[in-house]
């Protein structure tokens, strides 16, 4: 029986706040003893040594707003790219929605993603499935039958329910089922045929803008919703200073109300859309300077738990259009990890902050296993340079597509083997 040793790391504990330098013994997929570095001397042919000096041993990072586009759009991305591209990235789990061809409405299309991640043997995948039969907002799927197949969640994403006596419903079963329902907050009345911000840049560069009342309106209305029925809500991809304002409040009134953001919500702004470059169209669209820093500080103050990569692979087909054709959406999976560290070098986010945010409160949201490196516990992990600068390239990118609006940013931190279930299923090349 072989062993793996993971030597010299510093470990990460999200949940803990402590970071330890330690060395930690790998057995059957499981951590079976951690040491205070130095104190394992065994040697053995059946011990495989992994030095991790100068590295962070991190849980796996588990991103719970992933599209993966398979079945029906292969052609962007796959169950299996999309785990390469996650793992590359330190994920060991990501949790898909179901805005694929046919959408995730029921028992077979969320089986079939999940054979098809069991075969591809990379990051652990997760199926949240559709709110509403086909996406439509008319009628609601089956949750009982959903979560037998092993959905975790349930969300309409890239088509926010509008019927409110449906969402009202939605929230109440899916308490009942164990599934955590994901909104996306848009008002469609308000954002129209919009395909950037609403304010002085899309005024200057003549584009139609989306105001951030169109999100602002339904995150009120989600939390009215979970007040009245007392269910939990999750918000997706949070954009506006209002919303983080109206999160805020909620949870000060003991709302069960929690909240993702994206890395380009606090990294962009929408002067990246001058150059009318359809790499930085994405829903809900990059907002000013004064939203990208309340998102921070709702990072910072604890609003936001949770930063998500909203990965949404596009080929050039949807994206090398004019910009108001072009399809929304970036990819992120690969650039989440550096981007997060920028704010902990900024003072913004503490390091176990950070990384909780990338694992253990994602993975307590959506109620799966994950975040947290303990004693008996899977060995689902990564090891970081935190000091790796490089500059980001098309040609280190896994996913099937390339758009990405950090292509040529100088990143730095980098993650180099990610492990789940013991197994190396990624490592950096050397």
């Amino acid at each position: 029986m072989n062993l793996t040793l993971i030597r010299g790391g510093d470990l990460i504990d999200p949940v803990g706040e402590t970071v330890e330098k330690v060395d930690l013994l790998i057995e059957k997929g499981k951590i079976s003893k951690i040491f205070p570095r130095g104190v394992f001397k065994e040697k053995s042919p059946r011990i495989s040594v992994i030095e991790a000096s100068d590295r962070f041993v991190i849980p796996g990072l588990i991103d719970m707003h992933v599209h993966l586009r398979e079945p029906g759009h292969e052609h962007k991305e796959t169950v299996a790219t999309g785990a390469r591209s996650a793992a590359a990235g330190g994920y060991t789990a990501i949790a898909c929605m179901p805005n694929t061809e046919p959408p995730n409405d029921c028992r077979s299309v969320t089986e079939f993603i999940l054979e098809q991640a069991k075969k591809a043997g990379s990051a652990k995948v997760y199926p949240i499935a559709a709110i509403s039969k086909g996406q439509m907002g008319k009628t609601l799927t089956n949750f009982g039958e959903l979560r037998e197949a092993g959905a975790v969640g349930v969300s309409d994403d890239g088509f926010p329910v509008a019927n409110t006596g449906l969402m009202r419903r939605a929230l109440e079963q899916a308490s009942f089922y164990g599934l955590k329902v994901i909104s996306h907050c848009e008002d469609r009345s308000l954002s129209g045929d919009g395909v950037m911000h609403e304010g002085v840049v899309s005024t200057r560069i003549g584009l139609a803008g989306i105001p951030a009342a169109s999100e602002d309106i339904m995150v009120y209305r989600e939390i009215a919703l979970s007040k009245l029925t007392g269910c939990p809500v999750h918000i997706a991809h949070v954009s506006t200073a209002g919303s983080v304002e109206l999160i805020k409040r909620a949870k000060e009134e003991g709302v069960l109300v929690t909240a993702e953001t994206a890395p380009h919500y606090f990294s962009l702004d929408h002067g990246a859309v001058v150059g009318y470059d359809t790499v930085f169209k994405v829903n809900p669209p990059l907002r000013t300077d004064k939203d990208v820093e309340a998102i921070k500080e709702g990072l910072a103050k604890g609003v936001i738990d949770v930063i998500a990569t909203d990965h949404a692979p596009h080929s050039a087909l949807e994206k090398d259009l004019e910009f108001d054709k072009a399809a929304f959406g970036m990819i992120g999976l690969q650039t989440a990890l550096p981007l997060t560290l920028k704010l902990v070098r900024e003072g913004i986010l503490s390091l176990t902050e950070a990384i909780g945010k990338l694992s253990s409160n994602g993975a307590d949201i959506i109620g799966i296993s994950g975040g947290r490196l303990v004693e008996g516990g899977d060995a689902d992990l990564a090891i970081i340079d935190p000091e790796y600068e490089y500059l980001f390239e098309e040609d280190q990118i896994l996913s099937k597509s390339r758009n990405s609006p950090f292509i040529g940013t100088r990143l730095k931190g980098r993650n180099e083997l990610t492990m789940v279930g013991g197994k190396i299923v990624w490592e950096k090349e050397s």
